[in-house]
């Protein structure tokens, strides 16, 4: 079986100052990140191996820790903005979360109509969380209508950051956000329930892409912003394993808090043994020698 690949593009000075990101930069990130991924000769050929120009694609950011820990717009919108190079019209793609008031917050200018990309929260009039609980294994919640009925294929573009339960949260995790009682599903370390929440369908069959936001790492105290342990590491993973690209996240997480003189995160008694379940549900690899790990500087 072919190794999972996960690309990791870092790019010097794409962070120039706090809370800026360099659009050039960023550009070339995305080119080099798609191109590895694909193998294709340039990123938008690359997207249009992974996306057609019927799909209506839903770009789920984590707006949660807005605005120092957020997926920000300077970071979405280009690549929505590729997805359109790509073939996709304006209309068909959504920048979403669970709130306006969180994206808001997060610095996206809301819009919910006419002919250009879509930013909105779940609580946006008409959407929401309609129809019965879906009940899969031990979830049993409501989805959010962009993820459920909105969207044919979904981007987790999730800012990657430690989690005091869960031990990362990153492209799995990311799905959190789509239901509307992640509450209940903190326990054992969210283990199984991240596995579990991407095996429903509406998740598991509109999955694309996962895209990590590393340009800032919260390596401890997460999921909230603590300046002390943010490390601007100037990185996007990418992977069409969502697995892998998580697993790949955790040992970065790993590699600096083992810099920063931190016990691991197995140490602390919250490693993300969720990726474990989820490779064991065949959701993924989460086993090093499973995974191509492609790294370069844009």
């Amino acid at each position: 079986m072919a190794a999972s690949k996960v690309v990791i593009v870092r790019g010097k000075g794409v962070i120039p100052r706090k809370g800026e990101v360099e659009p050039k930069v960023l550009a070339n990130m995305y080119e080099r990140g798609f191109r590895l991924l694909t193998g294709q000769n340039d990123g938008v050929a690359g997207l249009r191996t992974i996306f057609a120009p019927a799909d209506r694609v839903g770009i789920k950011v984590n707006a949660i820790a807005a605005p120092e820990l957020s997926t920000p717009p300077e970071v979405s919108l280009p690549l929505a903005r590729l997805m359109v190079a790509a073939g996709i019209r304006e209309k068909q793609i959504v920048v979403w979360d669970r709130t306006n008031r969180e994206l808001k917050e997060a610095r996206y200018r809301l819009n919910s109509g006419g002919d250009v990309f879509q930013i909105m929260g779940t609580d946006t009039a008409g959407m929401g969380y309609p129809g019965e609980p879906i009940i899969h294994l031990n979830i049993g919640s409501l989805f959010s209508a962009i993820q459920s009925s909105f969207v044919t294929a979904s981007v987790s573009l999730a800012v990657l950051k430690d989690h005091g339960t869960a031990g990362i949260t990153a492209g799995l995790k990311n799905y959190y956000g789509a239901i509307h009682n992640p509450n209940k599903y903190h326990d054992d370390n969210c283990n199984p329930f991240v596995a579990e929440l991407f095996d429903v369908p509406s998740i598991k069959s509109k999955h694309r892409l996962t895209i990590l936001d590393a340009l800032v790492v919260q390596y401890h105290r997460g999921p909230s912003y603590h300046a002390r342990w943010a490390e601007t590491y100037e990185a996007l993973i990418f992977s069409l394993d969502p697995v892998a690209a998580d697993f790949v996240g955790w040992r970065i997480v790993e590699d600096l808090r083992k810099a920063k003189g931190l016990p691991s995160l197995e140490e602390d008694k919250r490693a993300p043994l969720y990726l474990r379940t989820a490779e064991r549900m065949g959701l993924g690899t989460a086993t090093l020698s499973g995974i191509q790990i492609v790294e370069e500087t844009a």
